[in-house]
């Protein structure tokens, strides 16, 4: 199957298809990919194979400017993006369509239009189901409607798919093939049937974030005594939070991760060779029983670049080559963050393919 990545960022979709072509589950190949960030281009370039006859779109905007480029591009079953989401995010600016960032679905119709693929798999933040009060989605499910698209849609949190994230993310399915009306594309049953095979597949996954974190880590990570106690408070008089550190299931990962935020917004973990907080077995002692100041001496760290890779179900292999190319680590956590979760594309696809959606 001939597939197209758009907004390609470090390759999520392709690496679930290239695991689903190893696993034997069904060949891919992809036909070419469009990314507009340099560094992330470098992380993408350095762990996949592109082959010399892939199409390399580069800015989308550019690109389908010139209705000449899109028919130029091969011919292709499956399309997959996921399109900018920050306009539509809660934590952004909600400008929606209104912002040139939220202009990028129609990018993506401009290529749908013409090439017509069977198939088309989008990404993005959960909001984007409620945004402007439902109108931007139905918005989104009127264009692809309109030139032929049967249009299904849930919201898919990594946590259920053996990552240990909660991220909450809206997939967009839609095909001009004959479906039975009663076909169930809710993430409730494709997680279901994902606990069933997961553990045979070329995937990886994790249980919980102490599964994740390594051992031997660069003392860069770590925080410094002044940011600590901020780090640990509970908030401002205008702000009120609670510093939770040493989560089993971490928070969404961010695109800012290399800045150090709140503990209530990133992931901290605290190391004592004293304590052994994090045993080597893998475990993270409980924290609930000690006091803000006793967690305060503690070594506290951030995520590393390869865990926050880990934590989207990419092998820490993908970050260390991309640092190879020369990609500083403010610039990974930003890819992590942006990624979409291996693990539940994976998962969608392949619940497609064994109900015989995709064939």
């Amino acid at each position: 199957m001939k597939h197209l990545e758009l907004f390609a960022g470090i390759g999520g979709f392709r690496r679930a298809m290239d695991l689903l072509t190893k696993d034997n589950v069904m060949e891919f190949h992809c036909v070419g990919y469009s990314e507009i960030d340099i560094k992330a281009e470098l992380t993408y370039r350095a762990n996949y194979n592109i082959d010399e006859n892939e199409f390399v779109l580069g800015d989308i905007v550019a690109f389908t400017g010139n209705k000449k480029n899109i028919k130029s591009l091969p011919k292709f079953d499956l399309l997959t993006g996921g399109f900018p989401c920050q306009t539509f995010s809660m934590m952004g600016s909600q400008a929606g369509f209104e912002e040139d960032r939220g202009q990028m679905f129609f990018r993506i119709m401009d290529i749908l239009a013409i090439k017509k693929p069977k198939y088309v798999l989008l990404e993005n933040v959960k909001n984007l189901r409620n945004h402007d009060k439902g109108r931007t989605f139905n918005r989104i499910k009127h264009e692809l409607e309109s030139i032929g698209y049967r249009v299904y849609a849930d919201i898919f949190n990594t946590s259920d798919f053996h990552l240990p994230q909660t991220r909450n993310r809206v997939l967009i399915f839609a095909t001009t093939a004959k479906i039975s009306n009663d076909f169930d594309f809710s993430s409730k049953l494709i997680a279901k049937e994902f606990d069933k095979m997961y553990k045979e597949t070329s995937l990886e996954y994790f249980e919980t974030i102490s599964d994740v974190l390594m051992q031997d880590v660069d003392s860069k990570y770590y925080l410094s005594e002044r940011i600590k106690p901020t780090l640990l408070s509970d908030g401002s008089s205008n702000f009120k939070s609670k510093s939770d550190i040493n989560m089993k299931i971490a928070r969404p990962l961010t695109a800012t991760m290399h800045k150090m935020h709140r503990a209530c917004q990133d992931n901290y973990y605290s190391r004592s060779s004293d304590l052994d907080y994090i045993e080597s077995h893998g475990k993270i002692n409980p924290v609930d029983t000690m006091t803000k100041e006793e967690l305060a001496k503690l070594p506290i760290r951030k995520l590393t670049p390869e865990e926050a890779f880990m934590l989207q179900g990419f092998p820490a292999e993908f970050a260390r080559k991309g640092s190879a190319y020369g990609v500083a680590d403010g610039s990974l956590y930003k890819q992590a963050g942006n990624a979409v979760s291996v693990n539940t594309i994976y998962a969608v696809l392949y619940y497609l393919i064994k109900c015989k959606i995709i064939k």
